[in-house]
């Protein structure tokens, strides 16, 4: 491993707020320690958000819209071009950060995290210039019609703590590339990144009051975000369960809402998988992110002839797993992202036993890491792989949103799928066959927003993501996200110039 020299976080000692183009301190009545689950200790003090702090955050956005919305597309993409070289610049920095605040690997942090949000950045530069809309035409004879896609206004946008600069910059970059501005609020676990990705938007030329950042709790700051009555548009990531609560704040203000929610992905292995292939798919896709991931593989079904080799497998696999300091390059998870989120995975796990499924390997919190690490400082948790659960237990229908994947057999086809779409949630699956006919049926049956075939949890920039049913509305990435933030204006113009229309007959009858 690398020497690990101290990270420079001075200049957050300016405070945790990002409004105007400036760092300030929150008016909030306490501090606030962001912590490193890897060992527990704290990695920048801070000061949060008050309800003022939010306002002053708000008008700010409002202040910078009429020049920003007017902005030429080029402008924009321009901006967001020189942005991606910024990232690209400060990347080990990013990459740094984000690890010290999460405890995720840093092989992750380096190697998806950060590459991902500046490919992010390089394409949106892209689809700024690319807001479509349906050509001009005369579709009533008298007049010419044409669309014209316009900027929401401000936008109050929400980001969750397990990928906080990703999820940053899925929020910030297609609103902003729309021409709308922007007010986010991060976790406040893990706000460090999304300040950095706000200061690069200034560094990058970006005008003040574009992104604004307000790093406070959610029942304070974030409420008073989606319930301000100068945010036009509120995008949320989290779970279902707040997202309803933010829905009906939003609702209360017919604000317009992008919720991207819970997630509980199945992962269906037919008889004719390749079972290698799938073992080790299943083990990356549950334990990405120590499955804090909302796309993880959580539920695998798998056909009764590959059921045994497939858990016997798994198990095998998750006992070669690394954990260890994250900032050492060799481990493969790191802790989950708090104390207390540790206690509620493994409340899950305990609730599991007691209700007769089979913890195979994992289901306690480990003690010493492959590097030698002192595991026990930390937020750490085993990998754990459950068998014998039945299908409407908390474990196969809760978002447990940690290292634990749970498998169940099925027998037919028809079963395989019902047993897929049996949660609330549909926001991503992954479905293992060598038959094309069984893909294809299986892509078009389960009800979720991605459905990947012989694989599990890729993503990228050209390509939607967002859910079905309980896991929300609305897609982050691609051209489709910029129809979020837009509006449609229909202009309609008189080509006669006659003073008396034709349709004036209905008032004016006989008398036109």
């Amino acid at each position: 491993m690398e020497e690990n020299r101290p990270m420079d976080l001075s200049s957050f000692a300016d405070g945790a707020q990002y409004i105007a183009g400036r760092l300030s301190h929150g008016t909030g009545p306490e501090p606030f320690d962001v912590v490193n689950p890897a060992d527990g200790g704290t990695v920048q003090r801070v000061r949060l958000a008050s309800t003022e702090d939010v306002d002053a955050a708000v008008a700010a956005a409002a202040a910078a819209l009429p020049e920003w919305s007017r902005a030429t597309p080029g402008t924009r993409a321009a901006a967001l071009l020189r942005l991606s070289t910024v990232l690209d610049e400060r990347a080990a920095e990013f990459a740094a950060v984000e690890t010290a605040q999460t405890g995720k690997p840093i092989k992750l942090s380096s190697e998806f995290d950060v590459p991902g949000t500046i490919d992010n950045t390089a394409f949106f530069a892209g689809a700024a210039r690319n807001l479509e809309g349906r050509a001009a035409g005369e579709y009533s004879g008298d007049h010419t019609s044409y669309v014209r896609r316009e900027a929401i206004g401000v936008v109050g946008s929400i980001s969750p703590w397990n990928y906080p600069l990703q999820m940053a910059a899925w929020k910030i970059l297609p609103a902003i590339a729309a021409g709308n501005t922007i007010v986010l609020k991060p976790a406040e676990l893990t706000p460090l990144t999304s300040l950095m990705f706000a200061r690069a938007c200034t560094e990058a030329g970006i005008p003040d009051g574009v992104v604004n950042v307000v790093t406070g709790a959610g029942r304070t700051a974030g409420e008073h975000l989606v319930a301000h009555p100068d945010v036009a548009m509120v995008s949320f990531t989290g779970s279902t369960a707040v997202g309803r609560r933010v829905a009906e704040l939003a609702t209360a203000g017919i604000k317009r809402t992008h919720l991207e929610l819970g997630g509980k992905a199945p992962f269906v292995v037919f008889d004719d998988a390749d079972l290698d292939a799938a073992v080790h798919g299943a083990v990356a896709g549950s334990l990405i992110n120590s499955g804090q991931d909302c796309t993880a593989a959580t539920r695998a079904y798998v056909q009764r002839p590959l059921y045994d080799a497939f858990v016997a497998g798994v198990a095998e696999l998750f006992g070669t797993v690394r954990l260890g300091d994250p900032r050492n390059p060799r481990t493969d998870l790191g802790p989950l992202v708090s104390f207390a989120h540790r206690d509620r995975v493994a409340g899950f796990v305990e609730r599991a036993r007691s209700h007769g499924a089979t913890v195979v390997t994992g289901g306690a919190a480990p003690t010493l890491g492959h590097d030698g690490t002192d595991l026990g400082r930390g937020a750490y948790y085993q990998p754990t792989l459950i068998i014998d659960a039945a299908q409407e237990s908390e474990v196969v229908q809760g978002e447990i949103f940690g290292p634990v994947l749970v498998v169940l057999p099925f027998d037919s086809d028809d079963e395989g799928l019902r047993l897929a779409n049996d949660t609330p949630y549909g926001l991503a699956a992954s479905v293992w066959t060598g038959g094309v006919h069984r893909s294809l049926r299986a892509t078009r049956e389960i009800a979720a927003g991605c459905v990947w075939v012989n694989d599990h949890i890729p993503i990228i920039s050209e390509m939607p993501h967002g859910g079905y049913k309980a896991s929300g509305h609305g897609k982050d990435m691609s051209q489709y996200s910029l129809d979020e933030y837009t509006q449609i204006k229909h202009v309609m113009q008189d080509l006669t110039g006659s003073a008396r229309k034709d349709w004036h007959r209905t008032v004016f009858g006989d008398r036109g």
